[in-house]
């Protein structure tokens, strides 16, 4: 789930978060379960040549070897220390032979990739100046009566109650508008940025393809969580911390540092009353036949 962009002020550093897309991806695994079956569904299990565009450290790409087992998989991203993970956890899954890796810098190693019966993508085209273009480049892509699922936004993440009994009720509201704010920010700074309507399906139809299907896939994990649940929220606060360190209030951006190194009654990684609640929603169109 690594991003293809050229770095700027807002955007982390990829490579330095793989352990953490790891993580993340874990905590997901059943949605990704769910993903990869509607994805096989949606082309009869008929692939024989997949792609994950932005494929970090190549969870989802193992994962998609699994549900295709005829098809040859590449996990494709910008950075080489994600996919030398891709490539250990495939060899380690022993999908060595079906899962191979490809290093491209998009949008303009597009014409890189060759073609494919299944393209899939997870939060990559958001960070791509011209996201219109960037469907266009991977609808070229497939092969006639191919898929593309695109994995963008969904609903806010959610891990604490709205009044957690530490400053103002209602901080994780605060955080999303504040976050609203720096994504706005990140997307004006990306390179060659166009506007565009994110309606999905209609830029989908715009790509010359056909709409298949939306679907937002829920992970639910229920206090009291497991420590690897805890670990991935703390380091979720922890970016949230910095990165949002001049968008919040002090006081809110206080009560982030008490939730890092509290005691054990505020800290995310001991307070009985975190959890963890995302909703990823995934669009899929399909090219001519």
């Amino acid at each position: 789930m690594s991003k293809h962009h050229h770095h700027h002020d807002t955007e982390p550093d990829w490579e330095a978060l793989g352990a953490h897309l790891e993580r993340e991806a874990g905590l997901h695994a059943s949605y990704h379960d769910q993903a990869a079956r509607w994805l096989h569904d949606l082309t009869d299990g008929k692939a024989t040549r997949i792609l994950d565009v932005g494929s970090g450290p190549g969870v989802f790409a193992c994962r998609l070897a699994g549900h295709f087992p005829h098809a040859d998989v590449v996990a494709v991203d910008q950075g080489h220390g994600l996919l030398d993970r891709a490539r250990r956890r495939a060899a380690e899954h022993g999908l060595a032979d079906r899962l191979t890796t490809l290093q491209a810098d998009l949008p303009e190693q597009f014409d890189t990739l060759g073609t494919a019966d299944l393209i899939w993508t997870s939060n990559v085209v958001h960070h791509l100046g011209d996201q219109q273009a960037a469907l266009n480049g991977l609808a070229a892509r497939l092969r006639p009566g191919g898929v593309l699922a695109v994995a963008e936004r969904g609903l806010p993440f959610r891990f604490l109650p709205r009044d957690i009994g530490q400053g103002r009720p209602g901080l994780q509201a605060r955080i999303d508008a504040a976050l609203e704010d720096w994504f706005t920010a990140m997307r004006d700074q990306t390179p060659d940025t166009a506007q565009a309507h994110e309606d999905w399906p209609a830029m989908l139809t715009e790509a010359g393809l056909t709409p298949t299907g939306t679907r937002t896939f829920l992970t639910d994990l229920p206090a009291p969580l497991p420590p690897a649940a805890r670990e991935h929220l703390h380091a979720h606060v922890t970016r949230l911390h910095e990165v949002l360190a001049d968008r919040l209030d002090p006081a809110d951006h206080a009560v982030l540092g008490d939730l890092l190194d509290g005691d054990s009654r505020t800290s995310i990684l001991t307070r009985p009353d975190a959890f963890y609640l995302s909703a990823n929603t995934v669009h899929t169109a399909r090219t001519p036949s």
